[in-house]
């Protein structure tokens, strides 16, 4: 199966690119999630994610792919949905991500070219500038569209994580994954 044949044509560097990637960096709010932020009546935050998200992730990990997240903010709701999809690596609270960027690839021994990063603002721009391959969702911010190897057909929280995992997992020759859940 071509990924061509699921969401749209890419160019032999992004494909080239993805072969090399070993560690997918995610943002979180306009990535997992829609960028929207519910607030209830007693402060307590809602975010909506994606199964179809999840059940890439999981696909990703189980072909050997290293997944993180960085996020500048702190969230419950975030670490109980990365752990539920067995994400090893969450830094929350990284207003500077490049500081969680560089201890990831220390800690994973990782080079540049080996890493991968979507997001959707100008918060990720410092990180998406030194991977490998740059991924910005079909809704992100215009600035981050041109910095970005590759632009998701979906937008943030409506499956463009799952488009990036496919991405990865064909460009590497591996199966999509048809087992499991995508709690």
């Amino acid at each position: 199966m071509l990924f061509s044949d699921l969401y749209q044509p890419i160019d032999d560097t992004v494909i080239q690119k993805a072969q090399a990637i070993k560690l997918l960096i995610c943002d979180i709010d306009g990535v997992f999630s829609d960028g929207r932020i519910y607030l209830g009546n007693q402060g307590e935050e809602l975010k909506a994610f994606n199964t179809k998200d999840g059940f890439g992730i999981k696909a990703l990990i189980n072909g050997g792919v290293e997944v993180a997240v960085i996020t500048g903010r702190h969230s419950h709701i975030v670490q109980q949905r990365m752990t539920n999809l067995n994400v090893k690596h969450i830094y929350q609270g990284m207003e500077d991500k490049l500081q969680g960027y560089a201890e990831l690839k220390d800690k994973l021994q990782l080079a540049d070219h080996e890493i991968a990063y979507i997001g959707d603002d100008a918060p990720d721009l410092p990180v998406m500038l030194k991977v490998g391959l740059s991924v910005a969702v079909q809704d992100a911010h215009p600035m981050v569209v041109r910095a970005a190897d590759y632009k998701t057909v979906l937008p943030g929280g409506f499956g463009a994580v799952r488009e990036l995992t496919d991405l990865l997992l064909l460009c590497q020759g591996k199966s999509l994954g048809y087992e499991g859940s995508s709690v």
